[in-house]
């Protein structure tokens, strides 16, 4: 493997990325904005520049010979014309495309009969007014914007005609609120050659406010009819889009039973930051295996699983302290990652801790212990 590998993105899963890349050594560069990115002193070599720029984007490209993302807000127009010279960009620039518009995402599912909520399409916040005035039973929905959202941001609750105001001014997705039981996700994997590999289906708890996850157990508890639904309709979208590389697919289990499609990425994913310590293969040595035409790993488990996101604490910004750290440390089957970054702010993504227990119960006990031990806090109060 003698590759000079690039990646766009330089944030934690970028570092996860180059963490299982170097057992391999893989040499790796990276491109970022941020100066002081994650990857920036772990990767053979660190650019800083846009990810939406079609210059610098293609210019970044042609120093490597493979090219992936750890993020979807990326200069598409610069992937594709690598790809016709030559490079090998995963996941393709196509499947990129079709998911970093969620208004084009949504389509594709319908197009493809992939199981997904009710939705329209709509141009503007007036548009929106139009529709829940003439469809008072798409209420109550969400409406997110097409392009740009991400760990919450761009998301609104539209519970009555009257929130129609809360919309937003650009293209978007009104999709009717699906009366869920679960938030569950299967992260998939899919190489050059066909193979298909799926991980163990988790089960996800999103934070009230931020609206993002909180914490994860692994494996989901759900019904084994329930776990072959997930499994199946993971692999059957990875199949549809034709990816080279991970997808993670974000589920609803309905109150009726059945699995819809939430969203997708084409990436590693917060959903499956666990499986570092709980499987025999990560999903981050499994993206390489998968971009790289590598036969795919093994995705069992070694056990019940949890991972709990470490967020910055509300009311603290500035230089991280980490609160708690000894105790975690003293704790059988505790591990935290830190994703290297100085700075702290209320509800960043500072780190996370992966638990593993013997049994499911014992599991939720730790974790509970483990969310009330560590907190991100800064000694500069906001």
């Amino acid at each position: 493997m003698n590759d000079v590998i690039g990646i766009l993105g330089g944030g934690q899963l970028g570092l996860m990325l180059i963490q299982a890349g170097i057992d391999w050594n893989l040499v790796i560069h990276c491109l970022d904005p941020d100066p002081q990115a994650s990857c920036k002193d772990l990767c053979t070599q660190f650019t800083v520049g846009s990810l939406t720029d079609y210059d610098t984007v293609y210019q970044f490209g042609q120093g490597v010979d493979v090219l992936t993302i750890e993020i979807e807000k990326v200069n598409v127009d610069a992937l594709e014309a690598l790809e016709r010279e030559g490079k090998r960009v995963y996941p393709q620039p196509s499947v990129i495309r079709q998911i970093q518009d969620k208004r084009v995402q949504k389509a594709f599912f319908r197009q493809y009969n992939l199981p997904t909520a009710d939705f329209v399409l709509t141009d503007d916040r007036a548009h929106v007014a139009r529709i829940v005035a003439e469809q008072p039973d798409l209420l109550p929905a969400f409406h997110k914007l097409g392009r740009d959202g991400y760990d919450g941001r761009g998301v609104q609750r539209i519970a009555t005609p009257a929130d129609a105001d809360k919309a937003f001014g650009a293209p978007g997705v009104l999709e009717k609120a699906v009366d869920f039981d679960k938030e569950l996700a299967v992260i998939v994997a899919r190489n050059e050659r066909g193979e298909v590999q799926t991980f163990p289906t988790v089960e996800m708890v999103f934070h009230p406010d931020l609206n993002l996850v909180d914490y994860l157990f692994a494996p989901a508890d759900i019904a084994p009819d329930v776990n072959e639904q997930a499994q199946k309709l993971a692999r059957r979208t990875a199949e549809a889009f034709g990816i080279v590389g991970l997808l993670a697919v974000e589920l609803f289990l309905d109150k009726a039973g059945n699995v819809l499609i939430n969203e997708v990425a084409p990436r590693p994913h917060n959903s499956g930051h666990h499986t570092i310590r709980a499987n025999r293969t990560s999903q981050f040595e499994q993206h390489w295996r998968a971009i790289l035409n590598l036969p795919l790993g093994n995705t069992s488990a070694h056990g019940p699983a949890a991972m709990i996101n470490l967020l910055g604490e509300p009311g603290h910004t500035g230089p991280a302290v980490y609160e708690g750290l000894e105790t975690l440390l003293a704790m059988p089957g505790v591990s935290p990652f830190f994703y290297g970054k100085a700075q702290t702010r209320p509800g960043r993504k500072m780190g996370h801790i992966t638990v593993l227990d013997e049994s499911l119960d014992g599991l939720r006990e730790k974790a509970e212990v483990v969310k009330a031990s560590i907190r991100v806090v800064s000694n500069l109060t906001a």
